[in-house]
Formats: C-alpha cells, sequence, structure tokens
C-alpha cells in the first residue's frame, strides 16, 4: 500500500445530499476541545510562575500557546496518519485520512504544523539565550512520536496514558514555568501532576467504546486489558486524586487557598463516573465520556491556574 492509496468511500461522507453530516465529521476531526490539552499546561505553569515572580512575559506566553497547538494539531494529524496504516480506525469516519482519502496531505500538514511549532520554541530559547526550554519540548514531542509512531507504536501496548502524563504534565507545565521565570519550581512540578492525571483521563476515557476495534488491531489498551467494568472502577480514585493533591498541596504551603476553587469542576467529575460506571459497556452510549473528561480537565485545570493567580491580588 502506498501513502496516499487510501479511499474513503462511505455515502455518508461523500453523498451532497448529507453535507451537514460531513461538517460535522469534519469538526469531530478536528476536535477544537481537545486543544485544552495543549492550552492548560502552558496557562498553568505560567500561573505558577507569575505567582512566584509577580512578572507576566505575555510575548512569550502568546508564543508559547501557539506553539502548543500547533504541536498538538501535529499529533492529532500523524496519530491518524499512524493509525491508518494499523487499520485501528477503519470504522472511524472521522479519521482525518478517513475524510480526506490522501495520506501525503495528512504527512505534509502535520509536518508543517510541527516545524512551525518548533520555531516558535526555538523563538523563545532565542529571546532567553538559554535551550532549556527547547529541550523540554523536543522531549515532550519524542514521547508523543513513541506513542503511535512506528516501529515503537507504545500505545498499542497500554503505556498511552503514562506518555500522555508526563508530556502534557511535568514535562509541559514545566517548560512553561521556565519559559516565564527561567527556574525550577516544586510548586509547578506538584500541579503538574494534577493536570497531567486530568489529561491521561481523557485518553482513558477514549478507549471505552472502541476496545472491539482495538482488540482487532492488536492494541493493548488500558481498558482492553482492565476490561471495561473495572475501568470505570478506576475513573472515581483517578478524578478524586486531582482534589486530593490539591488539598495536600494547599496543606503543606505550596498551593494559596485560592486553589481550592478546583473543587467546583467536581460536577463534571460525578458526571464522567457516573456516565462511564452506567454505559461503560455500552459503546454507543459511552463513547462520549472523553468530552465529559475534557470538560473535566478544561474546568480543573482553569480553576487552579485561577487559584494561582487570584492569591496575587487578594
Amino acid at each position: 500500500m502506498t501513502i496516499d492509496s487510501v479511499q474513503y468511500s462511505d455515502p455518508a461522507i461523500h453523498s451532497p445530499a448529507l453535507l451537514p453530516d460531513k461538517r460535522k465529521l469534519w469538526m469531530a476531526a478536528i476536535k477544537p476541545p481537545m486543544y485544552s490539552v495543549a492550552i492548560m499546561p502552558i496557562a498553568l505553569g505560567t500561573a505558577v510562575a507569575y505567582a512566584k515572580t509577580q512578572t507576566l512575559r505575555w510575548d512569550i506566553f502568546g508564543i508559547f500557546l501557539v506553539a502548543a497547538v500547533l504541536i498538538l494539531g501535529w499529533e492529532n494529524l500523524h496519530n491518524d496518519l499512524f493509525d491508518s496504516e494499523t487499520g485501528i480506525d477503519h470504522n472511524k469516519h472521522h479519521s482525518v485520512v478517513n475524510l480526506t482519502g490522501n495520506k501525503t496531505l495528512v504527512f505534509w500538514l502535520g509536518s508543517l504544523f510541527l516545524v512551525t511549532g518548533i520555531a516558535g520554541i526555538v523563538a523563545i530559547a532565542y529571546i532567553q539565550q538559554d535551550p532549556t526550554i527547547l529541550l523540554l519540548i523536543l522531549l515532550c514531542c519524542g514521547l508523543g512520536y513513541l506513542y503511535q509512531g512506528p516501529p515503537f507504536r507504545l500505545g498499542y501496548q497500554g503505556l498511552g496514558e503514562i506518555l500522555c502524563f508526563f508530556s502534557f504534565g511535568p514535562l509541559a507545565v514545566s517548560a512553561a514555568y521556565y519559559s516565564q521565570a527561567q527556574s525550577w519550581s516544586v510548586t509547578a512540578l506538584l500541579a503538574s501532576v494534577i493536570l497531567g492525571c486530568s489529561t491521561s483521563l481523557i485518553l482513558l476515557c477514549s478507549h471505552f467504546h472502541q476496545v472491539e476495534d482495538d482488540l482487532k488491531a492488536g492494541k493493548r489498551s488500558p481498558i482492553v486489558r482492565m476490561g471495561t467494568l473495572r475501568g470505570a472502577q478506576l475513573l472515581p480514585w483517578i478524578c478524586g486524586s486531582l482534589y486530593a493533591l490539591t488539598v495536600i498541596g494547599v496543606a503543606i504551603g505550596h498551593f494559596p487557598i485560592w486553589t481550592l476553587m478546583i473543587f467546583a469542576s467536581l460536577p463534571s467529575a460525578l458526571k464522567l463516573c457516573r456516565h462511564v460506571l452506567a454505559n461503560h459497556d455500552q459503546p454507543d452510549a459511552v463513547k462520549d465520556c472523553k468530552f465529559i473528561a475534557v470538560a473535566l480537565h478544561f474546568w480543573s485545570g482553569l480553576l487552579l491556574s485561577l487559584g494561582f493567580v487570584l492569591n496575587f491580588f487578594l
């Protein structure tokens, strides 16, 4: 099979009469809400740095945000590309490869996003005359490739959540903190664990509805290994860790009291746990749980970040 030989012929995509459905598929393929995964580590690391230094470099913050979104765009596009090679996305109508039928286009567009994003990080490193942030982000990109890229495909061995935790938690948050303070922080590291857990939770939830496809493709995701019931029973513990770690951070004096605003995201956590426990073995009913996890990630990350910022003003 050549790199551009895949064609998708589902009439639900190509029929002009069903064009609105195609637009919905494109929105699902682009996944706008998922880009909070790129934004939140930069926001949190910057918020902790602001709380520590009382200064904010808006130019660096803006460049970093755009670069992070572009790099995540690369990862999403190339993940679709790599998944198309294993056949795991055969039934995923909103795969970019299935929608375009053009692997070459997806490859080069993803590569353009990566190069442009890395160029932004290089610009920050040049402004600061310090390559540390570049090294951290290159490590994040390396973990991103290990997750899905051949010959590694560590996500197929059930290691995706671990890679995701480090990429979007400690590494990305520490990079954002360093971009502002050019130093390290135990506080930022502790906060990054909370964000890393909520990010990995999104990936974990994305597996509940595709156990059958994962098994056919030989993907041993955590949900395949544990089963959907045990996976659903694990969610309250992961969600609970977000709040427990915040309380610990406040108790030991690393987090300001305002970070307890994270508890306002508790309704999203309860909704997620209840929804998955009730529908874990029903693919059509549980498939949207990852978007509830995205909402939890967004609100918990935003409230945690605001807690650090508000401490300076109140």
